[in-house]
């Protein structure tokens, strides 16, 4: 090639190249722009949800609130449950438990819906009848237990009246005609409600002594013979904080309150709703005694993000399954029979459902001072 046909094509060559910089990007340069954005948003992939929940709760405090005192049976629950629960949480967070008594656990309560951390790391346990107090317009409830996030329940319940076997009172029969000095921790937890609603829908005559901090206070006040008894007393926490009143007949069993009787009570102990002469008795009673089906329950407050309630929940429903929990629950004699979040909210929901003039009716019926 002469010089000259040299010089014309690297002129063209020049040409070419200036035009296609102002004419746009190369073919080639084209897909390298554009498959440049998608290799980035490749190479960033999202994050695990597991882990980011483990970079949330690890090296962070959770917290079971308890609404009693130490030693009674919603605390060495709570105990078990927290001795446990930590290695199923995302990040393994230290757990403690934290007792906040008063008002038959109502305090807590309160401080649980309007006061706790809401991000996931508080949990706490209160009078299952709470949402009750609540459903009849009790004065004192700051909270809207639909709102609760509820983790679970360890268990549901029969409650027993007990009453020492030094009383007068030897039968359930006999508490229609005999007065009986009764210990509660509040008038609204099982303690204190179901003795006052047995007063006024069928004529007991359960005396209330209120304002012991916890269960155990009730049990050390029977002891010491300041009161003859208690009516609302969880057969899981009878055997597991007082066997020694059975085996050595302390007390006499009076009546079993719940839907259906304990199989492990003598089936000699009646069950409450034989004492209901009248259909819409029977209704009532239906209504205040559903709420043993929620036994021990767990909640978190309003507002925790959703995958939070998820993990905890999931937390709960493994720790309930889980060998060692299992085996510390036994040698504490602690009845199980758990059942998840979702089915306590839908417990919780259904007692919301409950027609306006019933729930008036339950309340007048308990209207009588406390």
């Amino acid at each position: 090639m002469s010089m000259r046909a040299v010089s014309i094509l690297a002129i063209a060559l020049l040409v070419a190249a200036a035009c296609g910089g102002q004419g746009g990007t190369p073919p080639a340069a084209t897909s390298a722009a554009t498959s440049a954005p998608t290799a980035a948003v490749t190479a960033a992939p999202t994050k695990d949800p597991t882990a980011v929940l483990a970079d949330f709760y690890r090296g962070k405090t959770f917290t079971v609130l308890v609404g009693y005192d130490a030693g009674g049976g919603y605390d060495t629950y709570a105990r078990t449950l927290a001795a446990h629960i930590g290695k199923q949480i995302p990040g393994n967070p230290t757990v403690i438990v934290q007792n906040m008594p008063g008002a038959g656990s109502l305090k807590s309560a309160n401080h649980l819906f309007t006061a706790a951390a809401k991000d996931g790391t508080v949990i706490g346990t209160f009078g299952r009848g709470l949402p009750f107090s609540e459903l009849i317009g009790e004065t004192d409830v700051q909270f809207k237990s639909t709102q609760f996030n509820w983790i679970g329940s360890m268990n549901d319940e029969v409650s027993v009246c007990v009453v020492r076997s030094d009383s007068k009172t030897k039968t359930f029969q006999d508490a229609l005609t005999n007065t009986v000095r009764i210990g509660a921790t509040g008038p609204d937890d099982d303690t204190g409600l179901f003795p006052r609603f047995l007063n006024g829908l069928i004529g007991t005559k359960f005396d209330l002594k209120t304002g012991y901090q916890g269960g155990n206070d009730v049990n050390l006040a029977i002891e010491r013979g300041e009161v003859e008894g208690r009516c609302g007393f969880s057969w899981s926490s009878l055997v597991s904080t007082r066997e020694q009143w059975l085996k050595d007949k302390f007390v006499t069993v009076l009546v079993q309150m719940s839907l259906n009787k304990h199989p492990d009570i003598p089936s000699s102990v009646p069950l409450i709703l034989e004492f209901m002469k009248e259909a819409d008795q029977k209704q009532l009673a239906e209504v205040v005694f559903s709420r043993q089906t929620m036994g021990r329950p767990f909640a978190a407050p309003p507002g925790v993000p959703a995958e939070r309630v998820k993990a905890l929940r999931d937390a709960f429903d493994k720790t309930m399954k889980d060998p060692e929990f299992l085996e510390a629950a036994k040698k504490a004699k602690q009845e199980l029979n758990p059942k998840g979040g979702a089915q306590i909210q839908e417990i919780v929901t259904k007692i919301f459902q409950t027609p306006q003039p019933l729930r008036d009716r339950v309340k007048a019926l308990l209207a009588a001072p406390k």
